[in-house]
């Protein structure tokens, strides 16, 4: 057997508070970010939501431009767009403004300017210029607009 000396004191009160201070500075820093972190979601939430709609509403009115049987829509002023897809607010659903503007630039040629914004924010936009094409002609032989 070994007659070397040995510790068996344990954990001094003083290491145990320094510990203890050291997790708490932790924990208060972790809990420091989630409010940021929040924030962040709900942004990035928004505007994935707000980028659907955005495509929805800019290929809808270009179906529309492309075929010379349809008369080119109007622009329109703010409309507001539920996140749901319906008519009327759900529960919990966020609520969109979007605004289309359609302007003539050329010889059936049309630019098409979509925002979509949400509140408190001023919300993305994106413009596509369209041409009508008689391959998208429907249906067969109506009269051009």
């Amino acid at each position: 057997m070994s007659r070397l000396p040995c510790n068996n004191r344990g954990f001094t009160l003083v290491e145990v508070l320094i510990a203890i201070f050291i997790t708490i500075v932790a924990v208060l820093g972790i809990l420091a970010l989630m409010s940021p972190a929040w924030r962040t979601a709900a942004k990035s939430d928004y505007l994935g939501r707000a980028s659907g709609i955005l495509y929805e509403t800019l290929m809808t009115q270009e179906a529309l431009i492309l075929n010379p049987c349809n008369a080119v829509p109007v622009s329109n002023g703010p409309t507001a767009v539920f996140a749901s897809g319906q008519a009327t607010a759900q529960p919990g659903d966020a609520q969109f403004t979007v605004t289309t503007t359609i302007a003539l630039i050329g010889t059936n040629v049309w630019s098409v300017n979509v925002l979509v914004a949400w509140p408190g924010q001023a919300g993305i936009s994106e413009t596509l210029v369209v041409t009508r094409q008689e391959g998208f002609r429907f249906p067969a032989g109506c009269a051009s607009l």
